[in-house]
């Protein structure tokens, strides 16, 4: 059954944006990590992302998605509004908007991804609601050295935020040039 991993970059200080909502010092490296072996290992577990509206509009032109997203798989973007216009798709890819709730875009990309993994890549609000509703099987933290020093934190404690006295167990760390990867299996009770 398909593991739902919460993947997110962050400062050392813990943000996912800066003060003014850049978020380019965390992927100054991407070129590099596009064609590492670490993300080849994600892209081949992973059998349908799942993302919030926000970060899909972050695409200047949604059909980018299906000509050259490093994951070509089932996309399900979490939204209050479904855009009037559906994006271009391929045979690998497609995007299905989910209205309904974080619980219903799990659910339905646990479905696509069959026996592979869920992984979640987006902002920290939908992360929150994630988290908040004990959906999500594991962490995957990747922390840049850069400091912030104030913007939107990954883990802000607000409403849809982590659970007090969630517990972590450690899964791996890994370098990958300048970034360290964290990943985290989520306790839950009794486990």
């Amino acid at each position: 059954m398909a593991k739902v991993i919460a993947g997110a970059t962050v400062s050392l200080d813990g943000y996912v944006q800066d003060a003014d909502g850049d978020y380019g010092a965390l992927y100054a490296d991407f070129g590099s990590l596009e064609s590492s072996a670490y993300m080849r290992q994600l892209q081949e577990e992973t059998g349908a992302v799942l993302m919030g509206r926000r970060t899909y509009d972050l695409a200047e032109d949604p059909d980018g998605y299906a000509d050259g997203y490093e994951f070509q798989v089932p996309i399900f973007v979490v939204t209050h509004e479904p855009p009037p216009v559906a994006p271009k798709r391929n045979d690998r890819l497609w995007i299905t908007f989910v209205p309904d709730g974080v619980a219903e875009a799990v659910a339905r990309a646990v479905e696509a991804a069959g026996d592979l993994d869920v992984t979640f890549i987006g902002g920290a609000e939908v992360f929150g609601q994630l988290m908040a509703h004990g959906l999500v099987d594991e962490l995957a933290i990747d922390v840049m050295p850069v400091l912030f020093g104030g913007g939107v934190r990954l883990f802000d404690g607000g409403a849809g935020s982590v659970p007090p006295g969630t517990t972590l167990e450690k899964v791996s760390v890994q370098e990958i040039g300048v970034r360290t990867s964290l990943r985290y299996r989520v306790v839950r009770d009794g486990a």
